[in-house]
């Protein structure tokens, strides 16, 4: 009976995948995350393998991990050495039901493809799993993140959840926003390619299936056209967990090179493979250097020569003043002693974040090839096709000083689009051009046929972005959660260990936080600040530690409380 109850149950979830509650299957997947996160921080290792054995074996996890790669995923369409891509509900059940067993799991082939890098000449290589891989390496990943989230370094940006870009800018803008500094701009070279696979497996330290997947998934032959390679080491870059692995592989770099100085603060910040040191003084941050080239050559990788130097972000240093970062140009101009904030009563300086000189050419480009692909199509065509280019250029970059920048931009597009308008009417004077595709919306005269208008840059408002946070959620969870002692150190049979005392300025954090909705986020970030309600009278509860301030009459209600 229980196996035919079984079959009938499996036909009824092929018949449905297009209404599977996709809500509670997140709802379930997140909840094992969370205890894998909060077992991970208290230092319960062998309570986060058992959950993560308990992950990879569920049907909701993996139905979420064929889902993201047959569906959600941008490369759905892309397939590997098996053809296989753009699957029908019927197989994504099958493909669900296949990830029941993952010790028999064999692993295929990679499909090498080259994509040109832009900006250059060199091709990158991508390895493309089979669509199969894609969903066991995506199951893998949901039982390996939130464990190595919960002990990542603080100032990683690239791939990981709820950290972006420009995360990154705001931790380097705090770092100098204060002090001038001098800074090594370096990145690493074919950090994918030339990761040692003994040390990231070491440091892994996964459980037993998901260690022989990761460690098949890293020697898997490589089909680049007729040819089977089999490289000694590297990451495929292109696979659902190679982002993660690539991670795994550089966690404690920070940690070490911190650790140069007791001097001079050292402040890494890293995205991916791009990488940025800050300290004030030169000697320590060329120190700072040749460590991180030691510690990259224990991993098998070390620092691209022609994109490494060092720079200052207020003086010239070796014909250099500030830097380039993630499509951003960081730089100190120096001002009047009174118009600015000083430090120690030196001479005022400003630090502005705005978009890189490359940045803004290779958007140009892009906007000339899309006009010269659409000098025959209808006006509303090329407005389709820039608004989006446009929208995302600026919204990427409207977190900096970009309002110049943006007006500047307008102009351009503005030559651009009227040689494209002479060019369709080379017998029209260029002001019968002007008055045929530039046409009156409210004050002001926009691109557009009266139905499809041009976006333009500078309608872009600019807002200040807010270096990530961690969730009040995952606080509660943290702070809530008792302190379990080792099997090895304590007896089983002993009382369980009381719950932390949790002090007013968390409480009062929570609370606000829950009233205000602000615990819905479903990251894994940290070093957050407590929230402070302006116009309230506080209460100081100690006066070295000012986060310990509450409204008045809530401190006297939960300090009755918690008595």
């Amino acid at each position: 009976m229980a196996s035919v109850a079984r079959s009938a149950r499996r036909r009824r979830h092929i018949e449905d995948w297009k209404s599977l509650p996709w809500k509670d299957i997140e709802r379930n997947v997140f909840r094992l995350q969370q205890r894998i996160y909060r077992a991970e921080r208290r230092g319960d290792y062998e309570q986060v393998h058992n959950l993560q054995r308990l992950l990879i074996h569920s049907w909701s996890a993996r139905c979420l991990a064929v889902r993201r790669v047959s569906q959600d995923n941008r490369g759905k369409r892309t397939p590997g050495v098996d053809g296989a891509a753009n699957l029908t509900p019927k197989q994504r059940m099958t493909l669900v039901e296949e990830l029941r067993n993952l010790s028999d799991w064999q692993v295929d082939a990679i499909r090498r493809t080259y994509v040109e890098k832009r900006g250059t000449a060199e091709l990158r290589g991508l390895g493309i799993p089979t669509m199969s891989d894609r969903a066991c390496q995506a199951l893998a990943k949901l039982a390996l993140e939130p464990e190595w989230e919960a002990k990542f370094e603080p100032n990683s940006y690239g791939f990981r959840p709820g950290r972006s870009a420009h995360d990154a800018i705001e931790s380097i803008f705090n770092h100098i926003r204060l002090k001038p500094k001098y800074v090594l701009d370096a990145d690493i070279e074919k950090c994918f390619d030339n990761i040692a696979r003994e040390p990231l497996e070491h440091k892994l330290n996964a459980i037993g299936p998901i260690a022989r997947l990761v460690r098949d998934w890293l020697r898997a032959g490589i089909l680049d056209g007729d040819r089977y390679l089999f490289p000694e080491a590297g990451v495929p870059q292109g696979g659902v967990i190679s982002p993660l692995l690539c991670n795994v592989a550089l966690h404690g770099f920070e940690k070490t090179l911190i650790s140069v100085s007791k001097r001079y603060r050292i402040a890494i910040i890293r995205y991916a493979d791009d990488l940025v040191i800050l300290c004030a003084d030169l000697e320590t941050l060329l120190k700072v250097k040749r460590e991180a080239e030691t510690w990259l050559a224990e991993v098998g990788l070390r620092l691209k020569p022609s994109k490494t130097r060092v720079t200052h972000t207020l003086n010239e240093h070796e014909g250099n003043v500030g830097f380039d970062f993630l499509g951003f140009n960081i730089r100190q101009h120096r001002v009047g002693r009174y118009h600015t904030r000083t430090y120690r009563g030196k001479p005022g300086f400003k630090t502005l974040v705005k978009p890189s000189k490359k940045a803004c050419q290779r958007q140009l480009e892009e906007m000339r090839e899309v006009i010269r692909r659409h000098k025959g199509a209808p006006q509303a065509a090329l407005v389709k096709a820039l608004n989006p280019k446009i929208r995302g250029w600026t919204q990427y970059h409207c977190a900096s000083v970009a309002k110049k920048t943006f007006d500047w931009m307008d102009a351009q597009l503005f030559h651009k689009l009227y040689r494209w308008s002479r060019f369709r009417h080379p017998r029209k004077t260029g002001g019968w051009c002007v008055s045929r595709y530039w046409k009156r919306r409210g004050n002001r005269k926009n691109f557009g046929d009266g139905t499809a208008w041009l976006a333009k840059y500078a309608d872009t408002p600019i807002k200040r972005h807010i270096k990530v946070k961690e969730s009040l959620r995952w606080r509660l969870a943290v702070l809530d959660s008792a302190p379990r002692a080792r099997s090895d150190e304590t007896d089983t049979s002993a009382q369980p260990a009381e719950k932390a005392e949790m002090p007013l300025w968390a409480v009062w954090t929570i609370l606000q936080g829950r009233r205000r909705g602000r615990n819905a986020s479903l990251g894994w970030q940290s070093n957050e600040q407590p929230i402070r309600q302006p116009g309230v009278a506080t209460r100081s509860l100690s006066r070295r530690n000012p986060r310990q301030n509450v409204p008045m009459t809530m401190a006297l209600v939960l300090k009755s409380r918690m008595r």
